[in-house]
């Protein structure tokens, strides 16, 4: 009989955590779009720019509910935060860009340190889980 490997504590209480924070990423920008546009840097936005937020904002409340839900299965848990990683590098990506625009470039600072950090904590996290 083949035995199941147990969870790494760390790596899914960091898997978790993440996720957790995803969720609330998620229900701020989706309730809350133009304060959470704000906070992240951008300077106001028309409706096309809220729905693009609202859009993201949906993704990452379901990569994080995901993600809390796959709390008990290793490689579920592994795979959604394998998912969340690299949805934040292309996040890190797409704020680098941000950088050229002088409008942006204040939402690109902001942005490329929380997705740089979150890229980071993720690999770590699927690192643990593997």
């Amino acid at each position: 009989m083949a035995r199941r490997r147990q969870i790494d504590p760390l790596g899914r209480q960091a898997a978790l955590a993440i996720g957790a924070g995803r969720v609330a990423i998620g229900v701020g920008t989706l309730f809350a779009t133009r304060p959470g546009l704000r906070a992240l840097g951008f300077a106001e936005t028309d409706a096309t720019g809220t729905a693009l937020a609202k859009v993201v904002g949906a993704r990452d409340l379901a990569l994080g509910l995901l993600t809390l839900a796959a709390r008990d299965d290793r490689d579920a848990l592994r795979a959604a935060t394998l998912a969340g990683t690299a949805l934040d590098a292309a996040d890190t990506a797409a704020f680098g860009l941000a950088l050229g625009g002088p409008e942006t470039r204040k939402a690109g600072v902001t942005g490329l340190l929380g997705a740089s950090a979150a890229v980071l904590a993720g690999a770590w996290a699927c690192r643990r889980l593997s």
